[in-house]
């Protein structure tokens, strides 16, 4: 780990301090701070808050989601009903990544199977409404934030579900019988007992959900309206222009932004529990 992965980021961030010839198109391997510079005329506010509030908010959504399934799976299912709902969380990453993506283009897609849905639930006023909410709408779902979202949520809720239900699996289940017993309501239980025990498993999920969002480049690529994100920047500037010290400083902001979420979890004492 320390040398595949650290080493990995020591070379990224050593590339970082290296410049692109603009006449060659080659890379200049003299020690510079031009390429930072440059960073800072380029890297705008506007990109990374979005980046950062989808991951937010895709974080967010998984954990509303994932609890109940969670729960279900963890304290509530039989053994042939837990055996079968593995399978349903565990289906969707035996999958092809891009053969996922492209498919919820196709149900996002006007005229798709959620816009027919909708309109033939007579919900066409629900959906319509939410596509035009400023920043976040589109003309149809596949070109919106909203259907974005909906992605990256479907994409990473695996990675959620999986670590609360084993946080949920090590709660006894006397903790949950002993709250009840002394009078607690459920809310209080869940508020008390359940939670607690369960943060590890959700900082846990929150930490691949949050990360995958923040530098993922093709789903803001192939859903939405197509507007800048940190990965899809670090993307064209590796790829597209061919600038690989720019786009290893540009990827320094993720690693500092993932920096920063780690050191809050672990003062949040979640990481003891782990």
């Amino acid at each position: 780990m320390v040398v595949v992965y650290l080493g990995a980021l020591a070379a990224l961030l050593v590339q970082s301090f290296f410049s692109l010839d603009e006449f060659t198109l080659k890379v200049n391997h003299s020690f510079t701070l031009s390429t930072w510079h440059d960073l800072a005329t380029k890297v705008t506010a506007e990109t990374v808050g979005r980046t950062v509030a989808m991951a937010a908010a895709v974080t967010i959504a998984s954990i509303v989601v994932a609890f109940p399934i969670a729960f279900f799976v963890s304290k509530v299912a039989r053994a042939r009903t837990k055996a079968a709902m593995y399978v349903l969380m565990l289906l969707p990453l035996w999958a092809s990544y891009m053969v996922k993506v492209y498919s919820w283009n196709l149900i996002l897609a006007k005229d798709g199977v959620i816009d027919w849905l909708a309109h033939h639930l007579f919900l066409g006023w629900l959906l319509d409404g939410a596509l035009k909410l400023p920043g976040i709408g589109g003309t149809y779902l596949g070109a919106s934030l909203l259907g974005q979202f909906i992605v990256f949520v479907y994409m990473w809720l695996p990675y959620m579900i999986l670590p609360i239900e084993a946080a949920l699996g090590r709660v006894p289940d006397s903790y949950l019988d002993a709250s009840s017993d002394l009078g607690a309501s459920p809310r209080t239980t869940f508020r008390k007992v359940t939670w607690p025990l369960a943060k590890p498993g959700v900082v846990a999920g929150s930490i691949f959900t949050f990360a995958l969002t923040l530098g993922d480049f093709i789903i803001p690529g192939q859903v939405g309206r197509s507007q800048p994100s940190i990965g899809k920047a670090i993307y064209q500037y590796q790829g597209t222009s061919g600038d690989l010290p720019l786009a290893a400083a540009y990827a320094v902001i993720p690693i500092v932004i993932m920096g920063i979420y780690l050191t809050v979890a672990k003062r949040s004492g979640a990481f003891e529990a782990l």
